[in-house]
Parts: C-alpha cells; structure tokens; sequence
C-alpha cells in the first residue's frame, strides 16, 4: 500500500501489522499533517455486528481527549475497507526501555502515574483497554507517555458466546512448543482462563508491566504457551524488594496487589492505583527509604568475662519480636540481622544489603546486678544517627530498659501504634529475670540446629520453668525441642509424648499465644493427628499472620504427608514472611518436585535457595544445614561437582549426628549414588532419625525407593 492513497489520507509507509491489522505513517493531504492509520482486516466488514461494535467503542476511546491516549480523529470505510486515523507518535515505545535489572524508581514513577491516570480516565467512561503492553506504549517527542489502541483488544475475542463474553485462549496454542501469544505475558488469570474480564484486568496487566520495569523482567515465564499460562495462573513472582535492594517496599506492595490473582483483591479501578502511585511519588526521598524499617544487630558483649553473648543477642532478639507485632514497621528476621554479627561492616552497607531504612546497633555491660546497656538507631543513607541513649539500670530492669528502647524506635520513625500493638509492644512473657536468662540461653542452643544443642536447649527451657512456672513461651520451646529431636534425632515415645505435653501447658497458660498454637500443630502433626494439627496452624497465623515458625512447621507437616499443593503454598508464604531464609525456598523446591511443577519454577526455587546459602555460609562456614540443603538445590540446577562437595562439607562439620546424615542422603540419592545414600539413611537411623512418615513421602528418596535396602531400612520403623 505505500504510495497509495485512501481517501485523502497518501500512504507513506508501515509502521507494523497485528491481530488488528496493518499500521501505516500517513499524510492527510487535507490538513497537511501526518497521522497514524490503521487498517482494519476486511473480515470486519463482513460482520455487521463486529464493525457496529468497533464504531461503538472508536467513539468512546475518541472522546477520551487525555494527554496520556493517542487520540482517535476519524472512524472511516473506503470501498468496505474500515480503518481508523490517530494521531501518529513519533517516538520508542516502552518495550525498548526496559533494561537489565529495571529502571531508576524516579524513571518507574515517572511512567507508571500517567499510565495509571490513563487508565482511571477510561475507566470511569466504562472502556477496557484489555491488551496492555510495553509494545501499547510510545513516548512522544517531549517524552510522555502514551498509550495506544486503547479499547480494541475487545476486537481479538470471539464473539460467538455473547457479545462481551471472551473466549479462553485456544488449545491448540497452548501446546505449540516455544509458541508466546502476543500479549499473554501481561494477561491476567481471567484473561487466560476465558472469563469476564474487566478494569481490573487492565490493572493486572500494568502490574506486570510496573514489575518487568522494576527488575528488567516479566513476573511470569514459560517455554511454551501452556508453561506461561500455568505460571500466570499459580506463580507468585519473587518480591521486587528481594530482586532490588532501592526498591521501596512501598512500591514492591502496590505490584504485589495489582497482580494479585483474585481480581476483588486489586485495586479495583486505574483511579484507586494512581493515588497510591501519587502517594508513593509525594513520599520523595522518604520513599526511598522504604518505609518504616529497621535491623536489629546482636548488642556486643562488653562484660569482662565476655560470657553474656546469649543474653546480648536475646535482648536483641526480644526487640525484633516486639517490634515485628507493628504491623506498619518492616523488621529485618533475626537470621537476617545476625548473619552481620561480628563484622566490620558498615551500617550503611547492613542497611543496603537488609534493605532497610535504619539499623539499631548497642552494647551490654553486665556486673552482677548491675547493667549497662547503650543503643542507637542509625539512617542508613547517611550514617547518622537518629537517637541513642544509655541506660545504667539494675538487672531486674531489663524488660523495662527495653520496653523503653523499642518505644524509641517507634518515636524516631514516627510510627503510629494503635492501642493492641502498644500493648503487644509492652507485653513480656515472663517477669522473671532469672527464668528470662536461662529461657535466652536456650535459644541459644535451639538455633544451632542438631541434636546436642537441642539437649541443652531443653534443659535451660525447664530450669526457667522451674523458676516461673508459668512462662508459657518456655513451654513452647521445650516442645520444639522435642519435637526436632523426635524428627532428626530419637524417635522415641517420650520426645513424642514431650512435645505433646509441652505444647499443651503452654496453650493452658496463653491460649492467645499464636507460637503456642503453632508448636501444638507440630507436635499434633508428628503423633499423627493431621487434622487436629492443621486447625492449630490455621489458628497460630489467624493470630500471627507474619510468624514465620507457623508457616513453616505448617508447611513440614503438608509435606510428610504428601499434601505438596499445600505445601507449596506455605513454603511461598514463609519465603515471603522472612525471605531472607534459606530454609523455606529448598523446602519449597522439595514440595515444588513432589506436585510435579514445571521445571522452570523448581529451579527458580533452587537458585534462590542456592543464593541465600552463598551469602549465609561467607559468614557462618560451619553451618551443616546450609550446605546440605543448599547442595540438593545446587543438585536440581544441574551442578552435581559443587553439590557433592557441599555435601562432604557437611557430613564432615559432624559425622555422627542423623539430622546432617538424613539430609546428605538425600543429596546422594538425588544425585545417583545409591549405596552411599542408603549407606548414610542406615546411619541416621541407626542415630536415633525415625520419622517413617517423612521418609516414605520425601520425593528425594524417589531414585532409590524400590532398592530391598531400602524398603528393609523402611521395615525397621
């Protein structure tokens, strides 16, 4: 058609052609300006109700008149040809914007405030736009923002069920190997599965292109058609703060909604995501900062004797706790700020790499009832700090001390408490110094993670028992502990029995408390009563939804007995509660392997877990569990040399201990050396390790189920 002319308008030449027809760059030699046509497929003509319904909808997008949509001057027909003329932007579309690893937040807002004030506008004329894509999106000369062929993406649908009603994407693309629809990346789930799809559709869609302009990649990914939709339909995408430490948590939310799979769950219109984006942009520097958030580093130890580490890092650990209950303040997990302990690093870079605001660091001196406790709370963009004080106190006014500490966070951040989180914040389990100190001590122990410490942990917890009867959180930490050492260690009644006894008094004591109920749900889980342990998780995250413990012993319990939809859901939650773990993501793997996932998406869970490890072990070289979780990820991802070694690695930090032999049997088994795994499961067991449930349903053991060594080791149990 170059060189030709339709009625007054001299084809100059193609601009690009889709589903809807061909685009060309065109002089209207009336007017004497260039404009963009579109020519409408000559099918169209023939459907008198499609060209009536295009005209209908033309008509609506014309009279749009915003200066974030092309603007539509003519709906035309020459010789049964229908085409529109719009105004021709003459410049790069967004598609070509993206970059590697995402756009400076300032160039993000820039581009996602007009979009959604685009969208708000059409929306509350009743239009759709439907087909929403970096590719949709041109720039103008002075570099706005424009949003093209808005309302026709109704035109791509059958029209056949009804006239709004959309046709689900056709079988037939869904298994063509390599095959990507044009736009499904940024379709949202009811676009894909056929049904109703309306402004919240639009919304979806910009989330997906906010997401791809913050990381430099799409939220869902797939080889074939069907993998994409499947990954639309069930992903969660990886938190944009997890991908980018300047990211604004505030940012990564507002993304998280918009692509939130249930449609009532989005914002409900592009007006509602234009002011959240607007109160983002007002924030400034502010929204730089992330929000309200904050790391608590283990206080140093500056006693004489050097003997107060657990106590120094309980204090630490009971802020993080405390100010974790505020439900507008972001807290670093304790995994997260520990890692930190012991080096010389910067606030500043602890800040950037926990992607936080502001960090606490202090110091503890204690002599005999004396104690000296200083803190300060520093920016993390300058270095300054924002308060500190010191306290020269007696022992038994430690509660009270950081009662006082975590009140002057809240004060410096300016954040606003309501009357159940002041209270939460002020709440103490026990008022006991001396049960407080031995319960510190055992936590001490519990985090080291194998059957020695968890021993020792379960003395201190029942000498602070001995000393207040009614410290509840003591309880739940005797009931882990055998709960853990039932699993790993001595599968033993009495552990079972421990565990279930432990739970139970700490849930007479606080039946409010949400750890309580989620240790009983551990314990319920391993005596075998499933359904009763399933009601106290379901009831630990009604009342703790961000206690990560809930998510997770929940998520262990789905999958010893083979319930890994379950357990992919919890893994994902947990991931996102404390992403920082490197548990969650390998168990995630794990459960990922037993639904039979897309490989894409298994592996996606091994390089996160695999990453995390690496940032865990540069600092803590001597952490088994690490290594050998970290190795069966290395394992999936095709790297068996570096998964074995990791995997001596381990065995080597404790060669007698069954938690560490179980896992790198694992490892052995999935990476083809039967007799060796086998070999390393007969000496878990023979430690004490005697979970059969966990065994028979860990897919890890697939390689070497049918092997009669195998299935002899499953009779013992």
């Amino acid at each position: 058609m170059i060189g030709t002319t339709i009625s007054h308008y001299r084809i100059l030449e193609k601009l690009g052609e889709g589903g809807m027809g061909e685009v060309y760059c065109a002089e209207d030699t009336t007017l004497g300006r260039k404009v963009a046509l579109k020519v409408l497929p000559r099918e169209m003509a023939q459907k008198p109700d499609r060209l009536q319904r295009f005209r209908r909808e033309a008509r609506a997008v014309a009279a749009l008149n915003h200066p974030n949509i092309v603007t539509i001057y003519a709906v035309e027909e020459v010789d049964g040809v229908p085409f529109l003329t719009m105004e021709l932007v003459e410049g790069e579309s967004l598609q070509s914007r993206v970059t590697h690893g995402g756009l400076p937040l300032e160039k993000i807002l820039e581009v996602a405030g007009p979009l959604a004030e685009a969208l708000a506008a059409a929306h509350e004329r009743g239009i759709t736009h439907r087909d929403l894509k970096p590719a949709n999106i041109m720039f103008d000369r002075e570099g706005r923002p424009k949003v093209l062929d808005f309302g026709l993406a109704k035109l791509h649908e059958d029209s056949s069920p009804g006239d709004d009603e959309p046709t689900a994407v056709p079988p037939s693309d869904l298994t063509q190997a390599g095959a990507v629809l044009g736009t499904l990346p940024y379709m949202s789930p009811e676009q894909v599965q056929g049904r109703p799809a309306d402004h919240r559709s639009d919304v979806f869609s910009l989330g997906a292109i906010l997401y791809e302009l913050a990381t430099g990649e799409r939220p869902f990914r797939g080889e074939t058609s069907a993998d994409l939709i499947s990954s639309i339909l069930r992903d969660r995408p990886r938190e944009l703060t997890e991908l980018r430490a300047d990211i604004p948590d505030h940012l990564g939310r507002i993304v998280r909604r918009c692509l939130d799979k249930d449609p009532a769950r989005r914002y409900q219109t592009g007006r509602d995501l234009q002011i959240e984006l607007e109160d983002l942009g007002a924030q400034g520097k502010s929204g730089a900062k992330r929000g309200a958030s904050v790391a608590v580093l283990p206080f140093a130890d500056m006693s004489a004797e050097k003997d107060q580490d657990y106590f120094c890092e309980g204090i630490a650990e009971e802020l993080i706790n405390g100010l974790g209950r505020i439900e507008n303040l972001r807290v670093a997990s304790r995994t997260s700020s520990f890692q930190f302990k012991g080096t010389a690093l910067d606030v500043r870079e602890i800040g950037r790499r926990l992607d936080v605001s502001t960090v606490l660091e202090g110091s503890v001196r204690k002599a005999g009832d004396r104690l000296r406790i200083t803190a300060q709370l520093a920016n993390v963009d300058d270095g300054y700090r924002l308060w500190s004080d010191r306290y020269d106190r007696e022992m038994k006014d430690v509660f009270a001390i950081q009662d006082e500490i975590a009140e002057s966070i809240v004060a410096a951040l300016e954040v606003t408490l309501s009357p159940k989180e002041r209270r939460a914040l002020q709440n103490v389990a026990t008022r006991d110094v001396e049960a407080y100190e031995y319960y510190l001590r055992g936590r001490k122990f519990f985090y080291q993670m194998n059957e020695k410490a968890f021993e020792f942990s379960r003395q201190m917890y029942g000498r602070a028992i001995e000393i207040d009867p009614a410290y509840a959180l003591a309880y739940t930490g005797i009931a882990d502990c055998c709960s853990f050492l039932y699993q790993y260690a001595d599968s033993s009644e009495a552990n079972l029995k421990g565990a279930e006894q432990a739970s139970r008094k700490a849930l007479d004591l606080d039946p409010d408390l949400a750890e309580a109920h989620a240790s009983r749900g551990l314990a319920l889980s391993l005596g075998g009563t499933f359904e009763e342990a399933e009601a106290e998780f379901e009831e630990a995250l009604r009342r703790d939804p961000r206690l990560y413990e809930a998510y997770y012993f929940y998520g262990r319990a789905c999958l010893a007995h083979g319930r890994y939809d379950k357990a992919t859901e919890l893994f994902g939650k947990a991931c996102e509660v404390r992403p920082e773990s490197y548990e969650a993501p390998s168990f995630l793997e794990q459960a990922l392997r037993g639904l039979g996932a897309p490989q894409e998406k298994i592996e996606r869970a091994s390089r996160r877990t695999v990453e995390l490890v690496e940032r865990h072990v540069e600092l803590n070289p001597d952490d088994a569990r690490a290594l050998y979780l970290g190795g069966g990820c290395l394992l999936t991802l095709g790297d068996r040399e570096r998964a074995m070694e990791w995997g001596r690695r381990a065995r080597a930090i404790d060669p007698g201990d069954p938690m560490i032999l179980y896992n790198v049997a694992c490892l052995f088994s999935q990476a083809g050396e039967s007799e060796p795994a086998i070999e390393a499961l007969e000496g878990a067991v023979d430690a004490g390790f005697g979970h059969r449930e966990w065994i028979e349903h860990d897919s890890d053991f697939d390689p070497v189920r049918e092997s009669p060594r195998f299935q002899k080791l499953l009779a013992r149990l």
